[in-house]
């Protein structure tokens, strides 16, 4: 079967009420995240009638492309990442692409700066200054500022202009703050989307319902039925060719400070007063602020850093390919973490959260656990204690594990059973990947799901002395074979108060 063919069983969602045509400036428009996630988000928005007749995506990049060029470029490269697809919306979505040539820090041959691809953008634009705009900015965040400044100077900034920043927001609080400056000066707060795909995922938004539209779990939601939790971002690959990236990065900024922190968020904050934009967020951010510091000596007892090495076909970090040879940076950089994490109020005092990631692990998996404490007395032997299994992926659904009679005659017998809720069996509609949700609310100006200045810089501050402590300690990441399940140490982080990780990723 073709995969722009139709495709039974899927249920496509109604289109909003109020769909608002825009333009969608995409820089960065030819790259990876681009054409792997980005445009096939938008194809799908474009399907189920999200998009509104006449929004056009505008692709910015220094690939000296006509319009034909990128949308060929595109039919080529992404049109086979769309299963079950429509040939009358792909052509369509095709029609809506376009493309503008600019090189950021160019120079014309006069020594002047080259202006050509914001004048070309402005020409695109002009006309148009009724529609909403939306700047995506797909490309490194020190580009930030400079990109949000050159717009302002062409005059394309309106009052229903919106940017959108990817991650990462800056290396520590200071240089987060000086990007949250840059792009302040030129949008206002509420026109700023810092976008975190976890956010988008269909089992984070359903933690909210699960906890805010059942009744049954909100009494039971506190330290004194919740032993400890635990959230796992788990990754099979390693870094080939990202090496130079990852060696300024590392788990703890590229993972910990954004999606493992905002996983966190949502797990514990307290229900907000309404389903509102900023009343969600408001929630988050207390979170962060009562996150008990982790300094000094603490460091050690409390976070484990990992670093994978060689092991069977799998090659370490520092042997993987790259176009610089490892340094004494690389030597220090983890590829793993875990923390144990506390919130300090009412709700969680006494309650670890425990945060795990790493790469060349033997499962790819990202999930939050909720482990309950056990029965204050049992009659019966063999029981153990209760776990809400929340899985963002590989497949999304949410799991309660019970105990339960095994059958049979004679003595009872306990078996720990799942309640399982797979959204791909319950569910006949198709579930969008994260970043078709994240889109539509952006081109829907809804921030709920997006992090808050205030977000990002309280997630920093308590990321902050952790990497200082690392950065100064001459002790070196705890190796552990590629493959494997990360460094003994993270075993010992739970063992110490007799836990253990849930599902062993070995």
């Amino acid at each position: 079967m073709s995969p722009l063919s139709s495709s039974p069983g899927i249920t496509a969602p109604a289109a909003p009420e109020t769909a608002h045509t825009a333009d969608l400036v995409v820089f960065g428009g030819t790259g990876d995240l681009s054409m792997r996630k980005l445009l096939p988000a938008l194809y799908h928005g474009d399907r189920e009638g999200r998009l509104a007749p006449g929004t056009r995506v505008i692709a910015m990049s220094r690939g000296g492309l006509t319009d034909e060029d990128f949308r060929g470029k595109v039919d080529a490269e992404v049109r086979d990442r769309i299963p079950g697809g429509d040939p009358a919306v792909w052509r369509r979505f095709l029609d809506r692409l376009h493309h503008v040539s600019i090189d950021v820090g160019g120079r014309a041959a006069d020594g002047g700066a080259d202006r050509s691809g914001w004048d070309a953008l402005s020409a695109l634009l002009a006309g148009h200054e009724d529609r909403d705009r939306v700047f995506y900015l797909a490309s490194p965040p020190r580009t930030f500022g400079a990109f949000c400044r050159e717009l302002a100077a062409a005059g394309l900034v309106t009052p229903r202009s919106r940017v959108v920043l990817e991650k990462p927001l800056g290396h520590d609080l200071v240089s987060a703050q000086r990007i949250n400056d840059e792009v302040g000066a030129i949008f206002d707060e509420r026109q700023i989307f810092r976008i975190d795909h976890y956010l988008g995922k269909e089992t984070v938004q359903n933690l909210l319902v699960l906890r805010f539209a059942n009744a049954f779990l909100e009494p039971i939601w506190n330290s004194l039925w919740i032993d400890h939790v635990q959230i796992t971002a788990a990754e099979t690959v390693g870094t080939p060719g990202r090496r130079g990236y990852y060696d300024h990065a590392g788990a703890l900024r590229d993972m910990v400070q954004n999606h493992l922190l905002q996983l966190l968020c949502l797990t514990a904050m307290e229900p907000p007063a309404r389903n509102d934009r900023e009343a969600i967020r408001d929630e988050k951010v207390k979170v962060l602020q009562a996150l008990r510091p982790i300094t000094g000596g603490e460091v050690e007892r409390f976070t484990v850093r990992g670093q994978y090495v060689e092991s069977g076909d799998m090659p370490g970090y520092l042997d993987e390919p790259a176009s610089t040879p490892p340094t004494d940076e690389s030597r220090r950089v983890e590829t793993f973490t875990a923390i144990r994490a506390e919130i300090r109020n009412w709700r969680w005092a006494g309650v670890p959260f425990y945060l795990r990631t790493g790469k060349r692990l033997p499962r790819r998996v990202s999930e939050i656990v909720v482990q309950f404490k056990d029965v204050p007395h049992s009659i019966f032997p063999g029981g153990t204690p209760n776990r809400l299994v929340l899985r963002l992926q590989p497949e999304e659904g949410i799991r309660l594990h019970i105990m339960a009679k095994e059958p049979g005659a004679g003595e009872v017998t306990l078996k720990p059973v799942p309640l399982t809720l797979s959204f791909g069996e319950t569910f006949t509609a198709r579930v969008p990947e994260a970043y078709e949700r994240l889109l539509m609310d952006v081109l829907a100006g809804n921030p709920t799901l997006f992090m808050r200045r205030d977000e990002v810089e309280a997630a920093w501050r308590w990321i902050d002395p952790i990497l200082a402590t690392w950065e100064a300690s001459e002790q070196l990441p705890e190796p552990y074979p590629a493959g494997s399940a990360g460094p003994a140490g993270a075993h010992e982080l739970l063992a110490r108060s007799g836990r253990a990780w849930h599902e062993d990723l070995s």
